[in-house]
């Protein structure tokens, strides 16, 4: 146990963030840099290392939370770098971009402020890349198989270096013409700078990853000519088939889904674009979905200096505390305020949209909404309640409805789906199809980062056995997947 006692004297201390109107005006994350260091060992040490950790439940990776709670009460750093990365490939990822289901589940929420679960996590690894603590880990010998990766997304990643750790050699294909999936084009700059991938990115190559960009398996490459190359294949191609809007005015001019917006800015920070083609700056902004995804819209959009920013949402408000009907230790859906909620902008829940309306140049200037209840299993609108507020860029951040079949991939391997338009999978990541195995999204639907990881591990284990016939001794999360196969 840390500190024995911290959980009673040490109130919680949440990371510190840069002033708003200081970090509106760049793309560096939100938080002060190297702001948790002199408070973090004390926040470690409000772990009271419980009998049973139910954050061990709470987190699909089995992440050792307590451990690496205690090493960095104590300063020891490394040791606490050592325990993170035995259940996590990419720690930085997670403790910067997870929603942190580990602190719903920790047993001090009960009746305190939880443990800073996701501050120590980040603060552990980038103290050890400060430290030289993170380094290749090439295999003692090859394995004479050879593995091909489909999407270089968090679930594609981890699946790689684990395949890659374990002896095979491995090509990661990414469509893109950088490695990271939805890492690098989905996540705004200021949310996690990209330097992050590329530090991991130079860390696989050099234990033996290759990489290959721009190349769409279906139509630049045929999906079963590349089956046959390998001996296993591991599709981690993401659920990148975004939920749309079809109402009037859709097709105007200045409305465009959230994953045609956001990577633009990306593309402008990796220096591909002087300015990006599509454009909050100046312009009354309607963002239409009320998940993370909206939340990176609206922060990309102060940041481009629109004039007013609207988030809508068909939900109702979410209550402040957990409510009863989600109980501790499950994640409760509770109202959160991101950082860039915190930057301005109106939110507005209980509201659909009903149409759009333009000019004479085929743009969109306003938006029609009315209000909305649940009843009966359906959203009703309320009578009298419509009302009109300015729009002259829409971004659709509604969500995604499974993995894209329009590239030819599913088709020319014969896979399957399952009802929910996800590649149907067993217990072992297997597909129908021999030798061709799923992990993270494209199997299971959208889900958290810190599930794409969980289920890339888990699905290199899976690759790891088949190829070699014998039990692998790649280390898999201690949750298994809970979606069997369904046709």
């Amino acid at each position: 146990m840390a500190d024995p006692k911290g959980f009673l004297s040490t109130p919680r201390v949440g990371a510190p963030t840069r002033p708003i109107e200081e970090r509106r005006q760049d793309w560096s994350e939100v938080y002060v840099p190297g702001g948790l260091l002199p408070i973090i060992s004390e926040q470690a040490g409000r772990c009271m290392d419980c009998g049973i950790p139910f954050c061990h439940n709470g987190c699909p990776l089995g992440n050792l939370i307590p451990e690496w709670n205690d090493y960095a009460y104590r300063g020891d750093w490394t040791a606490a770098s050592e325990r993170l990365h035995a259940t996590n490939n990419f720690p930085e990822f997670t403790g910067r971009l997870c929603p942190a289901p580990c602190e719903s589940a920790c047993v001090l929420g009960i009746n305190q402020p939880a443990v800073t679960i996701k501050n120590v996590e980040v603060t552990i690894i980038d103290k050890a890349w400060d430290n030289g603590d993170v380094t290749p880990q090439p295999p003692e010998r090859l394995s004479g198989k050879t593995v091909a990766v489909i999407g270089s997304g968090p679930a594609g990643l981890a699946a790689a270096q684990q395949l890659t750790r374990a002896g095979h050699t491995v090509a990661v294909y990414e469509r893109a013409d950088r490695i990271g999936g939805l890492l690098r084009y989905g996540i705004p700059e200021f949310k996690m700078e990209k330097r992050h991938i590329n530090r991991r990115i130079e860390q696989m190559r050099a234990e033996g990853t290759k990489f290959r960009t721009g190349v769409q398996i279906g139509t630049d490459l045929d999906a079963a000519k590349l089956a046959k190359r390998y001996d296993a294949v591991v599709i981690a191609a993401g659920a990148t088939q975004w939920r749309d809007l079809p109402v009037e005015g859709r097709e105007l001019a200045g409305v465009h889904q959230a994953m045609e917006y956001l990577p633009l800015s990306n593309k402008v920070q990796e220096g591909d674009f002087v300015a990006p083609p599509i454009t909050a700056e100046g312009k009354h902004v309607v963002v239409i979905g009320g998940g993370d995804t909206g939340a990176d819209c609206v922060g990309t959009a102060h940041r481009q200096g629109a004039l007013s920013v609207t988030q809508l949402e068909i939900m109702p408000r979410p209550s402040d505390e957990r409510p009863a009907h989600q109980p501790w230790p499950t994640m409760p859906m509770v109202y959160k305020v991101t950082s860039a909620h915190e930057e301005g902008g109106e939110r507005v829940y209980a509201v659909n949209t009903v149409r759009f309306t333009g000019d004479e140049n085929g743009r969109v200037r306003e938006l029609h909404l009315i209000e909305v209840v649940f009843e009966g299993g359906t959203f009703v609108a309320q009578e009298g309640t419509e009302r009109i507020i300015p729009a002259e860029l829409v971004t659709l951040a509604m969500g995604f409805t499974g993995t894209d079949q329009g590239n030819g991939m599913i088709e020319q391997l014969g896979l399957e789906l399952d009802a929910r338009g996800n590649i149907a999978r067993d217990g072992a990541y297997a597909t129908n199809v021999e030798g061709v195995f799923v992990a993270g999204d494209a199997g299971r639907g959208q889900s958290l980062i810190v599930w794409a990881i969980a289920e890339g591990r888990s699905a290199a284990k899976e690759v790891d056995t088949y190829l070699m016939g014998l039990p692998s001794a790649l280390h898999a999360p201690i949750r298994p997947t809970d979606r069997p196969l369904t046709v």
